[in-house]
């Protein structure tokens, strides 16, 4: 995916305060709109006309709303310092960038990006936690370390000082520091699947290897065919979307955990170096 685009979601210029709140009006129309639409058959034509268009119009200051915050979700990722897993922790993002605008009520004065930025660093926790496999334990414990560490421009941390400040015993914070070492050294190691190649060199499925094929399966169940169509170039995300009858945002969701699967693999190594001579 290019720049242009975060897990899934196409990123357009932020809003000012004054261009968000103008769209606030249009969402809660739209929301009401729609749950007239929901709740009745018996609007004549004249009146279902008035509110599908303004919910459509709702729907569609929501996208705006969405599209122009979601560049908050690759800062926060970014700001993390994270390098490994970006595209599933951008989507993680994504997912919390929408939770937020579903409980979003424009009417209590708080700007959106303010309210969303709860959410969106709550997915990608819960995201750097299942990639790394931590306990919530852990976790909280780990994102307690890396506040310390960025409030100590960057001078390296003693185990009491950590100790003390965290709360914990020493040997609690001797593991705490290992674990986030762990972290950090995963943020490099994880290598992404590549982007492999142009359409006029894509191989075919039949005379890909079977144990290639087969792992594939395993690892993507179903979303298979995707994850080949995509890793290879056959079809791009909206065009493989459209086919499945669902979102681009769903669809890379679906792509990503075939990914992670892939990477989990025990033939990881193997399938790469598949992937690398094609």
């Amino acid at each position: 995916m290019t720049r242009r685009f975060v897990g899934g979601l196409e990123m357009s210029p932020p809003l000012t305060i004054e261009e968000e709140r103008r769209l606030y009006p249009i969402i809660v129309r739209g929301r009401v709109a729609a749950e007239a639409l929901e709740s009745s058959e018996e609007y004549d034509s004249a009146t279902r006309r008035r509110l599908s268009r303004a919910r459509h119009a709702g729907q569609e200051a929501e996208s705006a709303l969405l599209r122009a915050t979601c560049g908050l979700v690759r800062a926060r990722v970014q700001e993390r310092g994270y390098r490994f897993g970006n595209e599933e922790l951008e989507a993680a993002g994504v997912e919390g960038l929408v939770n937020a605008l579903q409980r979003f009520d424009p009417s209590r004065g708080v700007r959106f990006a303010t309210y969303a930025n709860y959410w969106i660093m709550k997915l990608v926790n819960q995201a750097v936690q299942q990639q790394a496999g931590l306990t919530d334990t852990e976790m909280r414990r780990v994102l307690a370390l890396q506040k310390l560490e960025r409030a100590s421009d960057g001078r390296p941390l003693e185990r009491e000082f950590v100790a003390q400040s965290l709360g914990i015993s020493t040997a609690a914070a001797d593991e705490v520091l290992h674990v986030s070492r762990e972290l950090q050294a995963r943020r490099y190691e994880s290598p992404p699947l590549p982007d492999l190649a142009a359409p006029s060199e894509v191989p075919d499925i039949a005379d890909a290897p079977s144990w290639v094929i087969d792992e594939l399966r395993r690892r993507c169940g179903d979303d298979f065919d995707a994850f080949w169509q995509y890793t290879f170039r056959v079809m791009s995300m909206d065009e493989i979307a459209r086919s499945k009858g669902i979102t681009r945002q769903g669809m890379a969701k679906r792509i990503e955990r075939c990914r992670r699967a892939v990477r989990e693999s025990p033939e990881a190594d193997r399938l790469l170096a598949w992937f690398d001579h094609q």
